[in-house]
């Protein structure tokens, strides 16, 4: 015993430890630097270093929860540029995203190795400290999922599990509805939220879109109700199997299995609360007088709580099966692009990619990014697409996007026509020149719809309740007058309705 404590070999490991954490003291009293991303590789090394230490519980316990909250201030200060970033992300973003969200996930699973916190076991009077220490690991697990929505890439390999075996320790000890002092909600406000964005299709959102969700979900995400077995009504009902690593199901899309251990939950009164708000919205109260996220207010707010509705009231099974295919195709992306295409035809000035069709069904394409520059294409835009065999432009919406890597870059398709005409919608203003706005308008589908839409770009319409003038200039110039009758899309990009035309004039020129 004597030997091995004059030992120098066994002395040194206590005097490096004591240096290293000493030095880790020393930077976690340093101010976050501007450039935030410098923090995330040092606190990955101190994370791993904590984690081998052979400390004290409490230094380490203490030492944790300073590198938690050093992390937090790097991600509050990170997260604004993913929410602007466009797909496919750049190399330097894409290695940002992996740094931060490796960082939370190990922050969490040191967290829930916190001595007595492995079995769930407390000391006496420490409900409240491990009721916070159990949302630090929740909040640093949904963070995680929720940059990967905010970027449309996968999450990290156990995540989802983790969340779950989370909040089933909270579960256990009861603490589900307690607010730590510090915070603005409960641990079941963080796990309800995480799991209402899974299964909210976050995919078919661009980055603004989701980050609102998860500020209405901030507010509202107590609406759901639990159940051990699945309810009569499935259409609005989700189930999840803790042991698997993806989001909840849809019952009406997928049955749960009856060997495993599930639970249930449906989303009944958040799908009404929904629809009360859009009503409300729509008889012009405010958003902070529903406590609502201001976004609310836009036209594309109020399309993405219509979206909400059908994903968690009434998510539907898939219409068509699909077919795996492997031929190629070129995209056009954005309004004004396939504006320019369809008046000017193939001596538009128009800038196009080159995609590999890997699936497809009668209403749309899934298509894989091969060459060519994609442009800033959006969840929600309109593009135009050309198979490598024929002649004719499809009109299709973007309806999801995923981006596994720089280099990976996947679309679904949706086909809303087979052929647009391009018009100017002529709109009065405070001058004595009418402004002109470019629009599509694209024909009825027999097989899918009866009659004409008209895409604009959103929030360029200041109501659909009234009748609009469109001017079309090809070899000749016609003139007609067309009303609104229903909306069927509006979100960040564009906004399509239905038309129904009434000619006023026609005047031919050459």
């Amino acid at each position: 015993m004597t030997d091995s404590i004059q030992d120098p070999e066994c002395i040194q490991p206590a005097a490096s430890l004591r240096d290293e954490l000493g030095a880790m003291a020393a930077w976690l009293d340093t101010p976050v630097p501007s450039e935030a991303a410098d923090d995330l590789v040092p606190l990955l090394a101190h994370l791993a270093t904590l984690r081998t230490s052979q400390t004290t519980p409490q230094l380490r316990a203490l030492t944790l929860e300073r590198l938690y909250g050093r992390s937090l201030s790097v991600l509050d200060a990170l997260r604004p540029s993913l929410t602007d970033a466009s797909l496919p992300l750049p190399r330097h973003v894409r290695l940002l995203v992996r740094h931060l969200q490796e960082l939370l996930r190990s922050l969490a699973e040191d967290l829930l190795a916190t001595p007595n916190m492995v079995d769930g076991h407390l000391i006496r009077g420490l409900r409240e400290q491990q009721a916070r220490l159990l949302q630090n690991c929740l909040y640093a697990l949904s963070q995680h999922l929720l940059i990967s929505d905010l970027v449309a890439s996968p999450a990290g390999s156990g995540v989802w599990p983790l969340l779950h075996k989370t909040y089933a320790m909270a579960r256990r000890l009861k603490v589900t509805r307690i607010t730590p002092e510090g915070s603005s909600c409960t641990l079941q406000n963080l796990y309800h939220s995480a799991l209402l964005l899974g299964c909210a299709q976050p995919a078919s959102f661009t980055s603004r879109e989701v980050e609102f969700v998860a500020d209405f979900l901030d507010r509202f995400s107590d609406q759901i109700e639990w159940f051990h077995e699945a309810p009569e009504k499935l259409s609005a009902t989700f189930w999840i199997d803790p042991a698997h690593d993806v989001a909840a199901f849809a019952c009406a899309r997928k049955s749960a299995p009856a060997d495993r251990p599930v639970d249930y939950f449906s989303c009944d009164k958040l799908t009404e609360l929904l629809k009360s708000q859009l009503v409300a919205l729509g008889a012009g109260c405010s958003a902070s007088d529903l406590n609502l996220p201001t976004f609310a207010e836009t036209t594309a707010g109020r399309g993405v709580l219509r979206r909400l509705v059908a994903y968690w009231g009434d998510p539907d099974k898939r219409r068509f099966p699909r077919r795996r295919q492997n031929y190629r195709a070129l995209l056009c992306a954005g309004l004004d692009g396939l504006w320019r295409l369809f008046h000017n035809g193939e001596d538009a000035d128009i800038e196009t990619s080159s995609w590999m069709i890997t699936n497809e069904s009668p209403d749309g394409y899934a298509v894989m990014h091969v060459s060519g520059k994609p442009g800033r294409m959006s969840v929600g835009d309109v593009t135009a697409m050309r198979t490598e065999s024929g002649t004719d432009w499809k009109i299709c919406i973007i309806r999801w996007a995923l981006s596994e890597n720089q280099v990976h870059f996947e679309l679904g398709l949706q086909i809303l026509a087979t052929n647009a005409v391009a018009a100017f919608l002529v709109q009065a203003n405070d001058s004595n020149t009418p402004s002109r706005l470019p629009v599509l308008v694209l024909p009825e589908v027999p097989a899918i719809r009866s009659s004409e839409m008209m895409i604009v770009r959103s929030g360029a319409l200041a109501s659909h309740d009234q009748n609009h003038v469109l001017v079309f200039e090809k070899q000749n110039i016609a003139v007609r007058e067309v009303r609104s009758t229903g909306v069927d899309e509006q979100n960040s990009q564009i906004e399509v309705f239905s038309i129904t035309p009434d000619m006023l004039a026609d005047d031919e020129s050459s």
